[in-house]
């Protein structure tokens, strides 16, 4: 069985754009042909998109990077160069992205999601897009963009319709397997079960539904204790919360048990104290009296205003038709209350199209942005006709305003990537 991995990181890497060619029709008897170079390609982007058989981030742990094709560069004859491939990354249902801030990017819960996390960058303008009345020959290109680059945190929230929650070796695992065909390890000791297990259920004429067993809870278990509390985030999505108490305990533990399960999933998050729960007791056969057993956990369930959907014994499957539509019948009714499914989203970063400009001493500045580097990339800054189209592009998105209001003045220094300048008023 493959490792189950719940939390990777991941570094994309869009395709950077393809330069625009400067070239010159040359054909006999055609003189003064003109610019013809063609613009260049744009970088693939970096896509994640929800794959339904995948179960687990385990291919992000060992292999993280992921790199989208670069556009192809112009050419003459008003050639354009091809756009680079998109590079598509599959990812479980329930995935979270992050970055490594702990913003949250996309919360990919639906299938179908996907989320373009690394832009491509665009393709550069060749010769050809210059040519004016006034500039007949320009005898320069623009450079193909950058495309992004990021790492994200990666961390995997089950999809369940009911989670068991219970203490460790109380009989989560066996139950999951005895009402669906999930084959957990299952052995008389505790933490047994390391990772989640899922399991589909399919009652003859009741909803279909999915069954999550997860880790054992301790004492502390929201605060970091044990294994559980690694794995508390798949009880988030879960529409209904099963706890699982043995039934051959005293009342009064019996009580502590519940009062303890609900603390440390409340601890944990708030709002799982006011999900759909119901109560299973296991360990039948362990009991001297079934019937004693059965009113001891309807007390207890009662005390905690909900259900006991049935009390069973995995060792010869007694109960087990009683916690199957129990399940089925808290499922329906909280899938019926649920709001109305929105539709699919497709996730997208946010723009980085703002430009900033910082002083960096007493006479010097840097101005960075997607645009702000966009602007200065042409292929040779040292043609008038260059620098002229660089300079009306920042006055266009305010740079030299923003300039001033930092108070730069005329002879300070500024810096857009690679390209330094000296500040003029006009």
């Amino acid at each position: 069985m493959a490792e189950f991995v719940d939390a990777a990181q991941i570094h994309v890497k869009a395709g950077n754009g393809g330069a625009g060619a400067v070239s010159f029709r040359r054909e006999a008897h055609v003189d003064r042909g003109g610019p013809d170079g063609g613009d260049g390609g744009k970088g693939g982007d970096v896509v994640l998109v929800v794959d339904p058989q995948l179960a687990s981030l385990i291919v992000f742990r060992d292999q993280p990077f992921r790199r989208a094709g670069d556009g192809a560069h112009g050419q003459g004859k008003k050639m354009h160069g091809a756009g680079g491939r998109d590079q598509v990354v599959g990812v479980p249902l329930g995935t979270v992205v992050r970055d490594f801030d702990g913003t949250l990017i996309a919360d990919l819960a639906e299938t179908g999601s996907k989320i373009v996390i690394a832009r491509g960058g665009r393709g550069g303008a060749g010769n050809a897009r210059f040519l004016s009345n006034r500039r007949r020959a320009p005898g320069f290109g623009e450079q193909g963009e950058v495309g992004e680059e990021f790492w994200f945190n990666l961390e995997l929230k089950l999809k369940a319709d009911v989670c068991l929650i219970g203490e460790p070796n109380v009989g989560k695992s066996s139950l999951i397997a005895n009402i669906s065909r999930a084959r957990p390890k299952i052995a008389d000791y505790a933490f047994t079960t390391l990772v989640p297990n899922l399991g589909v259920v399919r009652p003859p004429d009741a909803t279909e539904y999915i069954v999550a067993d997860i880790p054992g809870l301790i004492e502390g278990a929201s605060e970091g204790r044990g294994l559980g509390h690694a794995f508390l985030r798949h009880v988030e999505r879960a529409v209904a919360l099963a706890l699982v108490v043995p039934a051959d305990l005293e009342e009064v533990v019996m009580h502590e048990r519940v009062n303890q399960l609900l603390h440390e999933l409340t601890n944990y998050q708030e709002s799982l104290g006011h999900r759909p729960r119901v109560l299973v007791g296991t360990r039948l056969d362990l009991v001297d009296d079934e019937e004693q057993a059965r009113e001891r956990m309807s007390r207890v369930a009662e005390d905690f205003s909900m259900p006991l959907v049935g009390v069973v014994s995995n060792l010869d499957r007694q109960g087990m038709s009683s916690v199957v539509y129990g399940f089925a019948k808290i499922v329906e009714s909280a899938r019926a209350s649920a709001p109305a499914t929105v539709e699919k989203m497709i996730y997208r970063p946010r723009p980085n199209f703002e430009v900033n400009v910082t002083r960096t001493g007493d006479a010097s500045f840097v101005v960075e942005g997607r645009d702000a580097l966009h602007a200065v990339g042409l292929s040779d800054l040292g043609q008038a006709d260059a620098l002229a189209i660089v300079h009306t592009r920042l006055e266009r998105m305010g740079v030299f305003r923003m300039l001033r209001r930092l108070g730069c003045r005329e002879g300070d220094s500024v810096r857009i990537g690679s390209f330094e300048f000296t500040f003029e008023e006009d």
